[in-house]
């Protein structure tokens, strides 16, 4: 079925639309618009800048999530009388199909990814989109509205904060803690962006897992009971033994999808069926390889504290820790000090190593600052034992020195596989 211009819409497409980000969201923006017979006009900071002369000459702007609503661009559109609307909420004008929203601090993306996994396994027609890489836009555009398909879509709290248009069938929050304070004016502010997204779920829809209950406590939000999830401290479960949800932190992942599950009235076994096919993306807490008896696992995707924190859990004795990249704010010193008991030697990388050697020496916590990742590899090859671990879990962004996390982790591979060869040729 072709898609249509609901009628609410049609004044504002009269005139090309700015698209604001020629990133993969642009590029969905773009490929939507197409489909729509509307021109689209793209603005980036590395290409063609967006002025008050531009603002002027549209009805309409669409805004990438890197795009904060304080942007100035945003406030020339607004200034101009131009209204604006974030790509997933315009994407989600033209969606035909059921929506499953999944969001939270950390493993959202695994999240998504296995409810998708699980639902096709079940034999129903899922596609994966949103903050997980494939735009929104870019699916509405493929599936031409995505009629009788779900759409589990991963949202960010950058997505959620202006959300206007988009309505999901179900939310699923993963969890809570502190992140993206360079871009939210503390936790509170952070918090309710995501809250956002609630407000477009049925009550009965949303699952909250421990620690979005407990800060929404402590924010004065109230989640009704039948919506809160105990997904922290979750016993063993026999049947996901041999799985990647045998052990924390996804077992949190797995208590969210099954009360969703359930809740929906599907079949339980199918989902305990799912969970012994699925199998994690990259660059999330991997063995990548060994030298000299020392482990090295890829954990890449780590970009938050919290992150951090639950990786390290993961082992019975301290490890040595590459960290740092890109600032995202935060108590820095309270990391640092949260995590000192389980590194024993941390090689620092990025714009934030300086700044974490600080917090280092404060809590007393062994640490080299290095000037790459090539060596921070070999100083971590250098600090560990036999029977130890080398962890690169930053902690942070990874954009001062890496394309992105994913570029980030293939370096680490490499560096360790170069690091094996040689050893092997002496």
């Amino acid at each position: 079925m072709p898609l249509v211009i609901p009628e609410f819409l049609q004044p504002q497409l009269r005139r090309p639309v700015a698209i604001l980000g020629a990133g993969v969201s642009g590029e969905g923006t773009g490929l939507l618009l197409r489909r729509l017979g509307v021109p689209g006009i793209v603005y980036d900071a590395k290409a063609r800048h967006f002025t008050a002369d531009d603002a002027a000459g549209h009805h309409l702007v669409i805004v990438s999530p890197g795009f904060a609503p304080t942007h100035p661009w945003v406030r020339l559109a607004e200034e101009a009388g131009v209204a604006w609307v974030g790509e997933l909420d315009f994407a989600s004008i033209f969606w035909r199909g059921r929506v499953v929203a999944v969001t939270g601090t950390n493993g959202k993306t695994t999240l998504t990814e296995f409810l998708a996994h699980a639902l096709t396994a079940a034999g129903e027609d899922a596609r994966v989109t949103g903050n997980i890489g494939r735009p929104f836009s870019q699916l509405v555009a493929d599936s031409e509205g995505g009629e009788g398909r779900i759409a589990v879509c991963e949202v960010s709290s950058f997505q959620a904060e202006t959300l206007r248009h988009f309505r999901a069938d179900a939310t699923l929050w993963t969890n809570f803690a502190e992140d993206h304070l360079e871009r939210h004016a503390g936790l509170e502010a952070y918090f309710k962006a995501k809250w956002n997204l609630v407000q477009f779920t049925p009550t009965e829809s949303f699952f909250a897992g421990s620690s979005v209950q407990r800060y929404a406590a402590s924010f004065g939000r109230t989640i009704e009971g039948g919506s809160a999830v105990a997904s922290e401290d979750v016993p063993a479960e026999p049947r996901l033994a041999g799985t990647v949800f045998a052990h924390q932190p996804q077992r949190e992942n797995f208590a969210l999808a099954a009360a969703w599950w359930r809740a929906s009235g599907r079949e339980e076994r199918l989902l305990f069926a799912a969970a012994r096919t699925f199998r994690l993306g990259r660059h999330r807490l991997a063995p990548v390889g060994e030298h000299d008896g020392v482990a090295f696992w890829n954990d890449s995707k780590a970009t938050n504290f919290h992150a951090v924190e639950a990786a390290l859990a993961g082992f019975d004795r301290p490890v040595v820790l590459i960290l740092g990249g890109k600032s995202k704010g935060g108590d820095l010193a309270g990391f640092v000090r949260r995590i000192a008991p389980r590194v024993k030697h941390a090689c620092l990388i990025g714009e934030t190593a300086a700044e974490l050697a600080t917090c280092c020496r404060a809590c007393q916590v062994a640490h080299t600052a290095c000037a790459s990742l090539a060596e921070a590899v070999k100083c971590a090859a250098n600090q560990a034992g036999r029977g130890e671990a080398v962890v690169l879990s930053p902690g942070f962004a990874s954009f001062d020195l890496f394309r992105n996390y994913e570029d980030r982790g293939d370096q680490f591979e490499q560096l360790v596989r170069e690091l094996a060869s040689a050893t092997s040729l002496r």
